[in-house]
């Protein structure tokens, strides 16, 4: 008998195929259980700040997982702070020859999900495998409370792989373990992933990931997946505002590309006063690495709300102006990704005219990529 299974007397009445779905039913809430209940061996937990660690640009935060340094917080807005202590594109690099793999996760806060975005997106893990030199997606943690513990995977074939395991996008979390079973081996990679230097991306709630339905269909994530290489999520869902506090403590970083896609937060008259001085921030820090602006991508109504469209319209012709100026005062390795293919044009891309669904941000990363390959090999 299956811990928790009640066969009322009134299923005989409804036939064999009830009887099996309610089998079914237990069957997957046994199987969804923590990884301890059924299992013959002990477990080895590791924590996974012991393991390769991606998408942290700074290491004195004042949490493990927070993205930006605990010197930061009296320097920025509360909202960008706050947001801040989200995990966004961290995400744990390792090797096992485990066929099991769990992971343990405690989450900052008790809203494990948005009316528009899942559990899964706000408050998951997500497992990824690299197989025959290619990321493919393999499992994730479906988060029911605040402290949680879930197999990912059973069953895989013996063998030594890589993993990623993405961590929340709207969440943060206080600890992260990775577990295998005993005698299983688990490791750090310590390959050039993880070592080359990141592609750091600015923005908005679509950078951050808003609505991904997975941590690792965020485009960044997509991106660096594709690339190849680590990348660092600083976006700040509604409060990408370009602020100089902000392009400073961006310059601190070294990644291999900046890529700015700020535009859906900020009115037109911001974008004409904030963008050009931001970007002249990061170059002065920076002299040779390649900066990347992305247009405001179009809403989904905008051919029919011409407030929406105007809006739209007047940020990207400021940013193009600001380019423009740029270019012709001399400033080099400044890439440009317009707004015609970000999403696309049929309307298909979005949860609610704004924030991708996952064909959004597949599509996002499908326009930006030549441009950042194109980018990345003027690597300074």
């Amino acid at each position: 008998m299956i811990p928790g299974l009640i066969i009322p007397p009134k299923c005989a009445r409804h036939g064999l195929s009830s009887l099996l779905l309610a089998v079914s039913l237990a069957l997957a809430r046994a199987t969804a259980a923590t990884p301890s209940t059924g299992t013959a061996s002990p477990w080895n937990w590791q924590d996974a700040r012991t393991l390769a660690m991606e998408g942290k640009g700074w290491t004195n935060t004042a949490s493990f997982y927070d993205r930006l340094p605990g010197a930061a917080q009296p320097l920025v807005r509360p909202d960008v702070w706050n947001l801040s202590q989200d995990s966004a594109g961290m995400a744990v690099h390792f090797t096992t020859d485990a066929t099991t793999i769990a992971a343990r996760w405690s989450l900052r806060r008790s809203n494990l999900a948005m009316p528009h975005m899942p559990a899964t997106g706000v408050s998951g893990v997500d497992l990824y495998v690299r197989e025959a030199g290619h990321w493919r997606w393999l499992a994730n943690g479906r988060p029911e409370k605040t402290n949680e513990e879930r197999v990912l995977v059973r069953g895989l074939p013996p063998g030594t792989r890589e993993y990623l395991l993405y961590l929340p996008l709207y969440n943060g979390v206080n600890a992260v373990s990775v577990g295998v079973p005993e005698g299983s081996t688990l490791a750090a990679v310590s390959r050039t992933r993880s070592n080359a230097r990141p592609i750091a991306f600015y923005g908005t709630s679509i950078v951050q990931g808003g609505c991904a339905s997975r941590p690792g269909l965020a485009y960044p994530a997509i991106l660096g997946r594709r690339l190849d290489r680590p990348t660092l999520n600083l976006g700040f869902s509604g409060n990408a505002l370009s602020e100089p506090e902000v392009a400073t403590l961006f310059a601190a970083l070294d990644p291999a590309v900046f890529v700015l896609d700020p535009l859906p937060n900020m009115s037109a008259a911001q974008v004409a006063e904030r963008c050009e001085k931001f970007i002249l921030c990061l170059r002065a820090a920076h002299p040779t690495t390649p900066i990347v602006l992305v247009e405001h991508l179009h809403y989904a109504d905008d051919p029919f709300v011409e407030s929406r469209r105007r809006r739209v319209q007047e940020a990207n012709v400021e940013l193009r102006k600001t380019y423009d100026r740029l270019r012709r005062a001399g400033q080099r390795k400044l890439y440009y990704v317009p707004a015609e293919k970000l999403i696309g044009t049929d309307g298909e891309a979005t949860v609610d005219g704004t924030h991708p669904t996952d064909l959004g941000f597949m599509r996002l990363a499908d326009a930006l990529e030549p441009t950042l390959r194109r980018a990345l090999r003027s690597e300074p």
